[in-house]
């Protein structure tokens, strides 16, 4: 891969990082201990509380195997294998790293 299009991906991928860092900020409200006021007036139910923080955590577990596939794809780039299929060693072609830049193997590949 070209260093135009290295740091290219590289950007990108910081950029998602730093998108991941922002919705962990947010969703940490989220998952904090559920605790039920019986006297507020519209609060949510405990068992609605207990699943809106189930959901939560379960974003933030996709946040986090996001995260460590984007550092493992700024890895590849440091270590100049990024755009290489895995398993054939053919190029991944463009187009599928810039839907996914987290991709390791070429569309025939991951197919079957």
């Amino acid at each position: 891969m070209s260093g135009a299009n290295a740091d290219y991906f590289r950007e990108r991928i910081a950029a998602r990082l730093e998108e991941l860092g922002a919705e962990d900020a947010l969703g940490r409200d989220g998952q904090s201990t559920v605790e039920l006021d019986q006297q507020a007036v519209g609060r949510l139910s405990r068992q609605d509380a207990l699943l809106s923080q189930s959901m939560a955590r379960a974003t933030q577990a996709r946040r986090d195997a996001e995260r460590r596939a984007l550092l493992a794809a700024l890895a590849r780039i440091e270590a100049d294998e990024f755009g290489w299929c895995d398993d054939c060693g053919e190029a991944i072609p463009p187009r599928r790293l810039e839907l996914d830049p987290t991709a390791t193997r070429c569309v025939s590949c991951a197919s079957g």
